[in-house]
């Protein structure tokens, strides 16, 4: 199934989710039944006896999709559309295209939330519940400085550094996704309620589990792929050797995307699991900033683009009459203290402003000259 297949009609994606909820008929066997028969309706009402003749629709399937519930499409997206949510088929051009390249992509998706977020380059922050101080704050500055460029968060709404990715990402004033391992309307864990409605109203949520679905052990490695089939690279932060940040690096490997693993201290468990990929390859991440070389369309990235657009840009444009305190700019940018620090945290570990004493920034002295910063 590819995103070029034609629209299908107010009947049609009733079928065409009954087929997908029948069980036994996965992602390849809904692509061979829609090519045999053109349309879910088809399917639907075939002959049991020409079902069990179609090459990978076993004598099981073909039971299940004549004794299957005709209604259960139609049920799925009533429940969805009373949840204030809606449902993204492959066909839909708001389906993410890379999720078309990742083995067996989900039938459908449900969401809640910025829309266009889907369709913005984005890069998947993962790592350790149990993290310590340490990747805590290294995993505030790499999201901050990834959504202050203009790049999506997407992480995974558990406790721990996907709830720290997040969150950062908000206080930046950028985009993020939670991927969930439940059903949209279950928030779990119940400690993140603020973050999911805060991610609700300002980001998006995203889950291929039924509504009121509940979590299971068997859900988050399913999620997983979907974390790194989102993005376009996947961060890990801290993990140990049976963290479950290590499914989704691994799934990310398997799609063929990039994945950056920042080193940890060698004595500590939770980085056994991130420097073993460093040490089988995994590129390492030095500084925040490093992750932005995978998007050259983002804010401050390109060399012919000294100065960014964006939020960052009215920064700058603010800042070559001189330095200014935080208040000051707040003022003039009609933004929220909060969320212009985490703007300005992001610009300043990007090497685009420094901070003075006092909460007073200037532009780094490499941008005034027009130079991008130099790391070592």
């Amino acid at each position: 199934m590819t995103s070029s297949a034609p629209d299908l009609g107010a009947d049609d994606r009733e079928s065409y989710l009954t087929l997908a909820l029948t069980p036994g008929v996965g992602p390849e066997r809904l692509a061979i039944l829609l090519a045999a028969f053109g349309s879910p309706g088809g399917a639907l009402v075939a002959p049991l006896a020409f079902l069990g003749t179609i090459p990978g629709i076993s004598p099981s399937c073909a039971r299940a999709i004549r004794s299957t519930r005709r209604n259960a499409g139609g049920q799925l997206l009533g429940a969805v559309e009373r949840l204030g949510a809606q449902v993204l088929l492959p066909f839909d051009p708001e389906y993410p295209v890379l999720l078309h390249d990742i083995p067996s992509p989900p039938p459908y998706l449900i969401v809640a939330g910025r829309l266009e977020l889907l369709q913005r380059p984005a890069v998947a922050i993962v790592g350790s519940r149990d993290h310590s101080r340490y990747g805590g704050e290294v995993c505030r500055r790499v999201a901050l400085t990834a959504a202050a460029g203009g790049v999506v968060v997407v992480s995974g709404l558990a406790r721990g550094l996907d709830a720290v990715a997040h969150q950062a990402a908000l206080d930046a004033g950028g985009g993020t996704i939670g991927v969930l391992g439940n059903g949209i309307d279950v928030v779990y864990p119940k400690a993140n309620q603020r973050l999911y409605d805060a991610i609700r109203q300002e980001g998006l949520l995203v889950s291929e589990f039924l509504p009121g679905e509940r979590p299971t052990p068997g859900s988050f490695p399913r999620r997983n792929r979907l974390i790194s089939g989102l993005a376009r690279v996947t961060v890990l932060i801290e993990a140990s050797v049976r963290s479950g940040a290590l499914i989704t690096a691994e799934a990310a490997l398997a799609q063929g995307r990039e994945v950056m693993v920042v080193p940890g201290p060698i004595t500590s468990a939770t980085a056994e699991g991130t420097n073993g990929l460093i040490r089988d390859g995994a590129a390492p991440l030095i500084h925040p900033s490093d992750v932005l070389r995978f998007y050259p369309e983002a804010d401050g990235v390109s060399s012919d683009r000294p100065t960014p657009a964006g939020p960052q840009g009215r920064v700058l444009a603010l800042l070559r009459h001189g330095a200014l305190h935080v208040d000051e700019l707040a003022g003039s940018l009609a933004l929220p203290p909060g969320k212009l620090l985490g703007l300005l945290g992001a610009m300043e570990l990007s090497g685009l402003v420094r901070q003075d004493p006092a909460l007073v920034f200037s532009i780094d002295p490499l941008m005034a000259v027009g130079r991008p910063p130099v790391r070592a």
